[in-house]
């Protein structure tokens, strides 16, 4: 089978565009959903321990995130007909959030990731290609190949954070 090439290089075909995106979301989409909820799922837990408390929120996320995530909340509340993103205000960040929270809370996560600043450096690398990937575009072989990297690191990173005591908290 053909490799995928990017239709906006192409005569215009609608079958082209569908098989960019089939390809888009087969290949790198699924990663991001996956390093963005482990992301979650990592801070929670170990916020909920640190904090010694699930409602870590409110202390251990600034001010200004916390309100644009109530802004985000108050959007969806006013349109209850459309799906919530989740149960817990960190399903409402975006993936630039996750990694403040994560940056601003690093003396916490320290402890059980010591390369925590590493983390957040890489989970800066993939922002703007999520971002061309979540606004429905196409990626360049390099963007691709940081994705698959650091799709690799947080899985281990979690499979590491699952044997070392940490209570794993889905949020």
């Amino acid at each position: 089978m053909p490799a995928v090439k990017d239709f906006r290089t192409l005569a215009f075909d609608v079958a082209r565009v569908d098989d960019s995106g089939k390809d888009l979301g087969g290949t790198v989409y699924w990663r991001l959903y996956a390093i963005e909820n482990v992301v979650r799922v990592i801070a929670h837990s170990i916020l909920t321990a640190e904090f010694a408390s699930a409602a870590w929120w409110s202390r251990g996320v600034d001010g200004k995130i916390r309100r644009r995530i109530d802004d985000r909340k108050a959007d969806h509340t006013s349109q209850p007909w459309h799906t919530k993103p989740g149960r817990h205000d960190i399903y409402y960040a975006q993936l630039p959030e996750l990694t403040k929270i994560v940056a601003s809370n690093s003396n916490l996560f320290r402890p059980l990731i010591p390369k925590i600043d590493e983390l957040v450096k890489r989970l800066e690398e993939i922002r703007l290609p999520r971002n061309v990937v979540g606004h429905m575009n196409w990626l360049s072989a390099k963007d691709r190949q940081r994705i698959d990297v650091v799709y690799s690191e947080i899985q281990a990173l979690m499979n590491r954070l699952s044997r070392s005591g940490l209570t794993i908290l889905i949020p």
